[in-house]
Protein backbone atom coordinates (compact mmCIF):
# COMPACT_ATOMS: atom_id res chain seq x y z
CA UNK A 1 0.00 0.00 0.00
CA UNK A 2 2.87 2.32 0.82
CA UNK A 3 4.51 1.68 -2.54
CA UNK A 4 1.21 2.39 -4.32
CA UNK A 5 0.88 5.71 -2.52
CA UNK A 6 4.47 6.62 -3.35
CA UNK A 7 3.93 5.88 -7.04
CA UNK A 8 0.65 7.78 -7.02
CA UNK A 9 2.38 10.77 -5.43
CA UNK A 10 5.08 10.72 -8.11
CA UNK A 11 2.56 10.54 -10.92
CA UNK A 12 0.62 13.42 -9.38
CA UNK A 13 3.83 15.46 -9.10
CA UNK A 14 4.69 14.81 -12.76
CA UNK A 15 1.20 15.88 -13.84
CA UNK A 16 0.94 18.88 -11.56
CA UNK A 17 4.50 20.20 -11.91
CA UNK A 18 3.98 21.83 -15.34
CA UNK A 19 0.76 23.41 -14.13
CA UNK A 20 2.46 24.76 -11.03
CA UNK A 21 5.35 26.12 -13.05
CA UNK A 22 3.02 27.71 -15.58
CA UNK A 23 0.94 29.20 -12.80
CA UNK A 24 3.94 30.90 -11.22
CA UNK A 25 4.70 32.70 -14.50
CA UNK A 26 7.95 31.07 -15.52
CA UNK A 27 6.85 31.15 -19.19
CA UNK A 28 6.03 34.86 -19.26
CA UNK A 29 9.53 36.02 -20.23
CA UNK A 30 10.06 33.62 -23.18
CA UNK A 31 6.52 34.29 -24.39
CA UNK A 32 7.06 38.05 -24.50
CA UNK A 33 10.54 37.60 -25.92
CA UNK A 34 9.20 35.59 -28.85
CA UNK A 35 6.47 38.18 -29.42
CA UNK A 36 9.09 40.94 -29.66
CA UNK A 37 11.21 38.86 -32.04
CA UNK A 38 8.17 38.34 -34.25
CA UNK A 39 7.66 42.11 -34.43
CA UNK A 40 11.33 42.55 -35.30
CA UNK A 41 10.92 40.07 -38.16
CA UNK A 42 8.00 42.17 -39.44
CA UNK A 43 10.17 45.31 -39.37
CA UNK A 44 12.81 43.53 -41.45
CA UNK A 45 10.16 42.26 -43.85
CA UNK A 46 8.82 45.76 -44.53
CA UNK A 47 12.30 47.22 -45.02
CA UNK A 48 13.06 44.45 -47.50
CA UNK A 49 9.83 45.23 -49.31
CA UNK A 50 10.96 48.86 -49.69
CA UNK A 51 14.42 47.83 -50.82
CA UNK A 52 12.91 45.68 -53.57
CA UNK A 53 10.93 48.66 -54.91
CA UNK A 54 13.88 51.02 -55.22
CA UNK A 55 15.65 49.66 -58.36
CA UNK A 56 12.48 49.97 -60.47
CA UNK A 57 11.79 53.40 -59.02
CA UNK A 58 15.29 54.65 -59.79
CA UNK A 59 15.18 53.28 -63.34
CA UNK A 60 11.80 54.91 -63.98
CA UNK A 61 13.01 58.30 -62.75
CA UNK A 62 16.23 57.91 -64.76
CA UNK A 63 14.19 57.48 -67.92
CA UNK A 64 12.67 60.94 -67.51
CA UNK A 65 15.27 62.79 -65.45
CA UNK A 66 18.67 61.34 -66.27
CA UNK A 67 20.25 64.70 -65.46
CA UNK A 68 19.36 64.22 -61.78
CA UNK A 69 22.37 61.94 -61.55
CA UNK A 70 23.55 62.99 -58.09
CA UNK A 71 20.22 62.17 -56.45
CA UNK A 72 19.89 58.88 -58.30
CA UNK A 73 23.40 57.86 -57.27
CA UNK A 74 22.74 58.90 -53.68
CA UNK A 75 19.60 56.73 -53.50
CA UNK A 76 21.41 53.76 -55.02
CA UNK A 77 24.33 54.10 -52.61
CA UNK A 78 22.04 54.54 -49.59
CA UNK A 79 20.16 51.39 -50.57
CA UNK A 80 23.44 49.48 -50.93
CA UNK A 81 24.61 50.68 -47.51
CA UNK A 82 21.32 49.68 -45.89
CA UNK A 83 21.34 46.20 -47.41
CA UNK A 84 24.98 45.63 -46.43
CA UNK A 85 24.14 45.95 -42.73
CA UNK A 86 23.76 42.37 -41.60
CA UNK A 87 21.02 41.81 -39.04
CA UNK A 88 19.54 38.80 -37.27
CA UNK A 89 17.76 38.00 -34.01
CA UNK A 90 20.83 39.04 -32.00
CA UNK A 91 20.75 42.58 -33.46
CA UNK A 92 17.95 43.70 -31.16
CA UNK A 93 20.08 43.03 -28.06
CA UNK A 94 23.19 44.68 -29.52
CA UNK A 95 22.87 48.50 -29.24
CA UNK A 96 25.78 49.26 -31.60
CA UNK A 97 24.61 46.91 -34.34
CA UNK A 98 21.00 48.04 -33.95
CA UNK A 99 22.01 51.70 -34.23
CA UNK A 100 23.97 50.97 -37.40
CA UNK A 101 20.91 49.34 -38.95
CA UNK A 102 18.58 52.13 -37.84
CA UNK A 103 20.83 54.91 -39.13
CA UNK A 104 21.28 53.22 -42.51
CA UNK A 105 17.51 52.83 -42.96
CA UNK A 106 16.78 56.38 -41.81
CA UNK A 107 19.35 57.74 -44.27
CA UNK A 108 17.65 55.81 -47.06
CA UNK A 109 14.28 57.25 -46.01
CA UNK A 110 15.71 60.75 -46.30
CA UNK A 111 17.19 60.37 -49.77
CA UNK A 112 14.03 58.67 -51.01
CA UNK A 113 12.09 61.73 -49.95
CA UNK A 114 14.40 63.91 -52.04
CA UNK A 115 14.07 61.55 -54.99
CA UNK A 116 10.31 61.92 -54.95
CA UNK A 117 10.62 65.71 -55.05
CA UNK A 118 12.08 65.44 -58.54
CA UNK A 119 8.69 64.65 -60.03
CA UNK A 120 7.53 68.25 -59.69
CA UNK A 121 10.18 69.36 -62.18
CA UNK A 122 9.19 66.77 -64.77
CA UNK A 123 5.48 66.72 -65.72
CA UNK A 124 5.94 63.67 -67.95
CA UNK A 125 7.39 61.72 -65.04
CA UNK A 126 4.68 62.94 -62.71
CA UNK A 127 1.99 61.52 -65.00
CA UNK A 128 3.79 58.28 -65.91
CA UNK A 129 1.63 55.31 -64.91
CA UNK A 130 4.56 53.14 -63.89
CA UNK A 131 5.93 55.92 -61.69
CA UNK A 132 2.53 56.53 -60.12
CA UNK A 133 2.19 52.82 -59.29
CA UNK A 134 5.66 52.71 -57.74
CA UNK A 135 4.95 55.91 -55.82
CA UNK A 136 1.78 54.40 -54.38
CA UNK A 137 3.60 51.20 -53.40
CA UNK A 138 6.41 53.17 -51.77
CA UNK A 139 3.98 55.29 -49.78
CA UNK A 140 2.13 52.20 -48.58
CA UNK A 141 5.38 50.48 -47.64
CA UNK A 142 6.63 53.49 -45.69
CA UNK A 143 3.38 53.53 -43.75
CA UNK A 144 3.75 49.83 -42.97
CA UNK A 145 7.32 50.43 -41.83
CA UNK A 146 6.14 53.10 -39.41
CA UNK A 147 3.48 50.75 -38.03
CA UNK A 148 5.93 47.84 -37.76
CA UNK A 149 8.42 49.99 -35.87
CA UNK A 150 5.71 51.21 -33.53
CA UNK A 151 4.46 47.69 -32.81
CA UNK A 152 8.03 46.50 -32.29
CA UNK A 153 8.70 49.27 -29.77
CA UNK A 154 5.50 48.38 -27.90
CA UNK A 155 6.48 44.70 -27.64
CA UNK A 156 10.05 45.48 -26.63
CA UNK A 157 8.97 47.95 -23.97
CA UNK A 158 6.65 45.32 -22.52
CA UNK A 159 9.41 42.69 -22.59
CA UNK A 160 12.06 44.98 -21.07
CA UNK A 161 9.70 46.04 -18.30
CA UNK A 162 8.94 42.38 -17.53
CA UNK A 163 12.65 41.65 -17.07
CA UNK A 164 12.91 44.35 -14.40
CA UNK A 165 9.71 43.89 -12.40
CA UNK A 166 8.75 41.44 -9.66
CA UNK A 167 8.19 38.52 -9.75
CA UNK A 168 9.62 38.03 -13.26
CA UNK A 169 12.94 39.57 -12.29
CA UNK A 170 13.56 36.42 -10.21
CA UNK A 171 13.31 34.27 -13.33
CA UNK A 172 15.32 36.83 -15.35
CA UNK A 173 18.18 36.41 -12.89
CA UNK A 174 18.02 32.62 -12.82
CA UNK A 175 16.16 30.40 -15.30
CA UNK A 176 16.00 33.03 -18.09
CA UNK A 177 19.35 34.71 -17.47
CA UNK A 178 20.14 34.43 -21.20
CA UNK A 179 17.25 36.78 -22.06
CA UNK A 180 18.63 40.29 -22.48
CA UNK A 181 16.89 43.68 -22.80
CA UNK A 182 16.16 44.68 -26.39
CA UNK A 183 16.88 47.98 -28.13
CA UNK A 184 14.11 50.40 -29.06
CA UNK A 185 13.90 52.44 -32.24
CA UNK A 186 14.68 56.05 -31.43
CA UNK A 187 12.10 58.78 -31.89
CA UNK A 188 14.01 60.56 -34.67
CA UNK A 189 11.56 62.64 -36.78
CA UNK A 190 12.64 61.02 -40.05
CA UNK A 191 12.05 57.59 -38.52
CA UNK A 192 8.52 58.37 -37.38
CA UNK A 193 7.00 59.59 -40.62
CA UNK A 194 6.99 58.31 -44.15
CA UNK A 195 8.74 60.43 -46.77
CA UNK A 196 6.31 62.76 -48.49
CA UNK A 197 5.77 61.57 -52.02
CA UNK A 198 4.09 64.65 -53.44
CA UNK A 199 5.29 68.21 -53.14
CA UNK A 200 3.78 71.45 -54.29
CA UNK A 201 6.15 73.70 -56.13
CA UNK A 202 7.40 76.56 -53.99
CA UNK A 203 5.90 79.98 -54.73
CA UNK A 204 8.25 82.55 -56.26
CA UNK A 205 9.97 84.81 -53.72
CA UNK A 206 8.25 88.09 -52.96
CA UNK A 207 9.89 91.26 -54.38
CA UNK A 208 12.21 93.07 -52.02
CA UNK A 209 10.44 95.49 -49.77
CA UNK A 210 7.01 93.93 -50.14
CA UNK A 211 4.98 92.42 -47.32
CA UNK A 212 3.25 89.03 -47.38
CA UNK A 213 -0.17 89.25 -49.02
CA UNK A 214 0.47 92.64 -50.63
CA UNK A 215 0.09 93.12 -54.38
CA UNK A 216 3.27 93.33 -56.46
CA UNK A 217 4.67 96.84 -56.92
CA UNK A 218 3.52 98.73 -59.99
CA UNK A 219 5.87 98.88 -62.94
CA UNK A 220 7.56 102.26 -63.37
CA UNK A 221 5.87 104.57 -65.87
CA UNK A 222 7.52 104.91 -69.24
CA UNK A 223 8.02 108.22 -70.92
Amino acid sequence: MTRFRTRLARVALIVLAPLIIAGCGVNVIPTKEEAAKAQWAEVQNQYQRRSDLIPNLVNTVKGYAAQEKSTLVEVTEARASATQVKVDASTITNPAQFQQFEQAQDKLSGVLGRLMMIQERYPDLKSNQNFLALQSQLEGTENRIAIARRDYNTSVQDFNTTLRTFPQILFAKTIHSASKPMVLFSAAPQAQSAPTVSFDTAPPPAPAGSTPGSPPPAAPATK
